[in-house]
């Protein structure tokens, strides 16, 4: 029986010059972790491509699977180790791919030879096994603008492997490669897709929720915790900040105008997110607004935010449409948990008229009726930790 593996490739990380060994070596740690635990065999890298060996074949759809939400990778597939022969080429590619191959009638055969002391060319090695699979598949006839399957051979430096069809990964950069940022995470359909649109840059992640008992229940909370577990399969190690968010609520809509709530609200949560940031180590903070989406996101509500904040301010789908951030929900699987029907804070406070064009010397001014150092203590000191 042919030796199988998974061949896993990666495109940003190779223009990385001198620094591309550092997101290598982050790349390959970050598969390492999202191995299954039953995993026994060998990991290592050469020619822009990582090798993974399990010891069992039968585990390697479900490391596939995994793998496929480590930031970092390009594409993956279940590849068969062959002889650097093109006689045990030919009947290698054959054997391995039999299932594949007996069912289908369109293919081609491609080839890359890394190896460049291999005696026969690309275009020689695809037009030998291509051709000895033609002749031992009586299904199959040659295609080469529109196949149902293209036939890979990789010629490298010990070995070679032939393969079929390839699993798109998650792209990006690894995990970790780019510091850390705090993500202010409600139950909607925007911040989960902020946030993994962040992590997909090699930030890694924590989270703040702001939680305002009894006008949001546990519903509501635990459909957060939800989210935020759906978000820890591509950002491991993931911790969620439950604010206790009432009092600060209670004090701004008893002294604070009414239009002006949303803005004044936005300003506090956003210091009480730096100092989880800075407590622990993020540099920057990450929100789900997208501009013009609801009164609190016009560029001038924007603006009278980000001025309390002291350290970047992330916003991913500033530029995107509904249609555009629910197409990214629905493909990382956080969708249809956002639109459970239950309320978050910021609902449950929301004026009739918000002020869409706040003045920050008004909002300022408004402010003075609040005891904003001690709300931003009291919630600060009263947070919940959950790790993921």
């Amino acid at each position: 029986m042919l030796q199988q593996l998974v061949l896993i490739k990666y495109g940003e990380i190779i223009l990385k010059g001198l620094n591309r060994p550092i997101f290598e070596e982050a790349l390959v740690k970050n598969i390492k972790a999202a191995l299954p635990d039953s995993f026994k065999g060998s990991i290592h890298r050469a020619q822009a491509t990582i090798y993974v060996e399990p010891d069992d074949p039968e585990i390697i759809d479900e490391i596939i699977d995994r793998l496929t939400k480590v930031f970092g990778i390009t594409s993956l597939t279940r590849a068969f180790v062959l002889p650097k022969d093109i006689e045990a080429m030919k009947k290698g590619a054959a054997e391995a791919l039999a299932p594949v191959l007996s069912g289908i009638r369109r293919f081609k055969a491609e080839a890359k030879r890394a190896d460049k002391k291999f005696p026969l060319t690309s275009p020689e090695i695809a037009r030998e096994v291509g051709g000895y699979l033609h002749d031992c598949f009586s299904n199959l006839t040659v295609d080469v603008v529109n196949p149902e399957e293209v036939v890979m051979i990789e010629v490298r430096e010990q070995n070679a492997y032939v393969y079929c069809g390839r699993v798109k990964g998650a792209g990006g950069m690894p995990l970790g490669s780019n510091s850390k940022a705090t993500l202010l995470l409600s139950g909607g359909i925007d911040s989960p897709v902020a946030g993994y649109m962040t992590a997909k840059r090699g930030v890694r992640l924590n989270a703040v929720h702001f939680f305002s008992y009894p006008y949001t229940g546990e519903r509501a909370r635990d459909k957060v915790l939800s989210l935020a577990k759906i978000l820890s399969a591509y950002n491991p190690r993931f911790d969620v900040h439950i604010v206790p968010f009432t009092e600060a609520q209670l004090a701004i809509k008893k002294n604070c105008p009414e239009e002006q709530l949303t803005i004044i609200m936005r300003r506090l949560m956003m210091r009480m997110a730096e100092q989880v940031a800075r407590k622990t180590g993020a540099r920057a903070l990450v929100t789900g607004e997208s501009i013009g989406q609801v009164a609190s996101q016009t560029v001038e509500a924007l603006a009278v935010t980000d001025a309390v904040a002291g350290m970047p301010v992330f916003r991913p789908v500033i530029g995107m449409d509904k249609e555009e951030i629910v197409t990214i929900a629905r493909q990382i699987g956080t969708f249809e948990t956002s639109i459970l029907p239950y309320e978050d804070c910021c609902t449950i406070f929301t004026p009739k008229h918000p002020n869409t064009k706040p003045r920050l010397d008004k909002i300022e001014l408004s402010e003075r009726n609040l005891d904003i150092d001690k709300l931003v203590e009291d919630a600060v000191n009263g947070i919940e930790i959950v790790r993921l």
